[in-house]
């Protein structure tokens, strides 16, 4: 394997490569999270749809896949932050994922029983704030990428974030191939970060005909709307999303009540947890009232359609990539596949370099 495959991230993280799959609600169970950590990747277990116990549970069933170190993804702003992130610490996660910043007691606690804190950001400053509150390593998803997401271009957003943190960066939004894990090493990043193209494995749990449904897509089937719950995300253009789209206030303010209560049956959340979190989220995001109510729109339809295979009724998000990717491998293929085009690619590029 070419020397450039080996980055900080690899030590950082202790894996074989520098290739992470994303935490997505839903999708990214024990069995993704295992098959990825078994390949060499960084798996990382999404658990911000789940209660504590079921957290607790999905650690330890991640734990009985597989030995090699995986990580945990959870919100940083949820009412039992806290009590979760001692879930981590208890399970011997390597790697805690966060999608928004956690408060920095969190992330010193964190630190003192030995965990790395990865944090998402779709911004410079956003990439500033997490590693001046001491976050490990930062990845940084571009527009292209699936589910909530910013406007500005991977290419665009990856040169700024790497000239502004000190620390590991790695590039997400439209990654699939070992072409995309070197252009990402030629901006300054120590790998890539890929949700679409896990989601899209035979390890993945989704149903078999939700993901024919994104491989029969192109690139011009996936659109950024905010028709689901006022703020900008990236999903497959589907009948559900245009109705959506046309529904009057009053058609959305049933169905946001609606996937609210269904959502704290779900998450196991207390109704105060909720107004709190609600609040939270208004002062944090700088939401109005209307993006806030509709918050519980997303988990509950990306649910019916990743878990329930509901495609006319629920939503299904996803990255410019689904639209170039035809096949199903197993997250061993995947990576091994990478990795070599990876390696390929290097040496095409500096042939001398590498037989000196």
């Amino acid at each position: 394997m070419h020397p450039a495959l080996t980055t900080p991230a690899c030590a950082l993280f202790g894996v074989r490569y520098p290739i992470v799959q994303t935490g997505m609600g839903w999708v990214s169970g024990p069995e993704l999270t295992a098959a990825t950590a078994d390949a060499g990747g960084l798996g990382i277990l999404a658990t911000a749809t789940l209660t504590a116990e079921e957290t607790a549970s999905a650690i330890a069933r991640t734990k009985e896949l597989t030995g090699a170190p995986f990580g945990v993804n959870l919100r940083g702003d949820a009412p039992d932050a806290a009590e979760r992130i001692r879930l981590l610490i208890d399970g011997g996660v390597r790697v805690a994922s966060f999608a928004m910043a956690p408060p920095r007691r969190l992330i010193e606690e964190l630190h003192d029983a030995g965990l790395v804190v990865v944090c998402s950001v779709g911004a410079r400053r956003h990439a500033e704030k997490v590693a001046a509150l001491g976050a490990d390593a930062v990845i940084a998803q571009g527009g292209e990428g699936g589910g909530h997401t910013g406007p500005v271009a991977t290419s665009v957003l990856l040169p700024q974030v790497v000239d502004a943190v000190d620390v590991p960066v790695l590039a997400a939004g439209g990654f699939h191939d070992g072409r995309g894990l070197v252009a990402a090493l030629a901006y300054g990043c120590a790998g890539v970060a890929m949700g679409t193209r896990f989601l899209l494995t035979s390890d993945s749990t989704v149903p078999e005909q939700v993901k024919q449904e994104y491989l029969r897509r192109t690139v011009a089937d996936i659109v950024v709307t905010d028709a689901l719950d006022g703020v900008p995300q990236r999903v497959l253009r589907t009948e559900q999303v245009r109705r959506l789209a046309e529904a009057g206030r009053l058609t959305w303010l049933l169905r946001s009540l609606a996937n609210a209560v269904a959502f704290r049956r779900v998450s196991g959340t207390r109704w105060r947890d909720l107004v709190r979190e609600g609040l939270a989220m208004r002062r944090g995001r700088e939401l109005t009232w209307r993006q806030v109510l509709m918050a519980a729109n997303t988990p509950m339809m990306l649910r019916a359609g990743l878990v329930e295979g509901r495609v006319d009724a629920g939503t299904l998000a996803s990255g410019q990539v689904a639209g170039v990717l035809d096949d199903l491998p197993s997250c061993a293929e995947l990576i091994d596949r990478v990795v070599r085009q990876a390696d390929e690619v290097l040496r095409a590029l500096a042939p001398a370099e590498v037989s000196a």
